[in-house]
């Protein structure tokens, strides 16, 4: 069976950063997008040495579509973007609405691409 979602969920991992930095990011998202799934760790995994990766699955097609203003971040943040061609597409012109954005890395398949992005306080 096809999954209806597979060309409109955006997987976003966040990683190099700190908590708020995280949520500020996912916030963003959540204004413009529906909220499929979020994993966050818990307070143990916050203050460990170990890296942190934030998760979060949006899908494009539903959600408010709200747009939001330049936010303010304490550092840059890592972004991984995985889903489909034109669902990251999309969720990159949202962040870059409230960011600086600098790209990193694509990488593309058959059906999905990945990007690389760094994130940064306008």
């Amino acid at each position: 069976m096809y999954d209806l979602h597979i060309d409109t969920d955006v997987t976003v991992q966040l990683s190099d950063c700190c908590r708020e930095d995280a949520q500020a990011v996912f916030d963003v998202l959540d204004r413009a997008y529906e909220l499929e799934d979020m994993s966050t760790p818990g307070p143990q995994a916050a203050t460990a040495p170990a890296a942190t990766v934030w998760m979060a699955t949006f899908d494009t097609a539903g959600g408010r579509h709200e747009e939001s203003p330049p936010v303010l971040l304490t550092g840059m943040v890592g972004a991984l973007l995985t889903g489909g061609y034109h669902a990251v597409d999309k969720v990159e012109k949202v962040l870059a609405r409230s960011f600086d954005i600098q790209s990193l890395q694509s990488v593309s398949g058959d059906q999905e691409t990945e990007a690389r992005l760094l994130l940064a306080s306008r």
